[in-house]
């Protein structure tokens, strides 16, 4: 028996309509509905709050947020095979789920979304990594969301908290922990999955913050992080060498020494960078 609402288990649901995992959707669905629960309740309090959740598959995280008392739920999939089951879920919590058919790089939530909102979703492999990027870097500040609740692939949730220093500090850590808190809040076997994925999986909790930590140009630290990772065993002046042609003094204005590596500087001075960098450009 289901454990959560009186809706089949999600085994049945997935034989009933041929729901196989297809690889090149990146799809490895959670059947058990404790654990999605457990994964809906650490997106805190969603009774007054909208839920966007992509990739939704058969509908496992999709029915433990509704449980857990989520105001209303949007759910993008991309795989048309998976809309009936997920309509059983509409019918069930009726007025409070929505599902659009669509490719989630493709469609505007917000047409379809009243804030405040917070973004939960078991993310396709083949797409999660872009989402974020996304989601952290918009012009404007705070963004639309609240925070983000969202499982990877383990590396990928290491390399999002990561510090300075290590193989895991890159472009990700940098852009979530500059407008964000981000931390690790479970982790998940392969086990757990069907079909079970080759790594572990984790759950990172990503709350907005009001501010970003330091001063910067969205679009401009988005240019220097993956110039200066994109190449993270050179010196970073040949790394960004590309950005402009004043770069070592742009490195200095920076704080940075001429023969730092990308993974020995720290939030604050890549922001640093990023502002010289910005206003060296418009003073040509």
């Amino acid at each position: 028996m289901s454990t959560i609402d009186n809706l089949p288990p999600l085994r049945e649901v997935i034989a009933r309509h041929d729901l196989r995992a297809k690889k090149q959707l990146g799809q490895n669905f959670l059947l058990d509905l404790n654990l999605t629960a457990k994964i809906a309740r650490q997106a805190g309090d969603m009774t007054q709050c909208d839920v966007l959740e992509i990739g939704p598959g058969p509908g496992g995280l999709t029915r433990g947020l509704l449980a857990e008392g989520a105001r209303h739920v949007l759910a993008i999939e991309k795989d048309a095979r998976a809309l009936p089951a997920l309509q059983e879920i509409a019918d069930r919590y009726p007025g409070r789920l929505t599902v659009i058919h669509g490719d989630a790089l493709q469609i505007d939530p917000l047409a379809h979304l009243t804030p405040p909102i917070r973004i939960a979703a078991n993310l396709p492999y083949n797409v999660g990594t872009e989402l974020l990027i996304r989601w952290l870097t918009p012009p404007d500040w705070p963004p639309f969301w609240q925070s983000l609740t969202l499982m990877f692939q383990k590396e990928v949730a290491e390399r999002i908290v990561a510090a300075p220093g290590g193989k895991a500090y890159g472009r990700l850590a940098l852009l979530a922990q500059w407008r964000a808190d981000a931390r690790i809040v479970m982790t998940l076997p392969p086990e757990a999955f069907v079909p079970a994925p080759k790594v572990h999986s984790a759950v990172v909790q990503m709350t907005a913050l009001p501010a970003p930590r330091y001063p910067a140009d969205p679009g401009v630290l988005s240019q220097v992080t993956a110039a200066a990772f994109n190449q993270r065993r050179k010196m970073l002046r040949a790394s960004l060498r590309g950005l402009h042609p004043q770069i070592e003094s742009l490195l200095d204005l920076a704080g940075i020494p001429p023969t730092a590596r990308a993974e020995e500087i720290d939030l604050e001075r890549f922001c640093a960078l990023a502002r010289a960098v910005q206003e060296a450009r418009q003073a040509h």
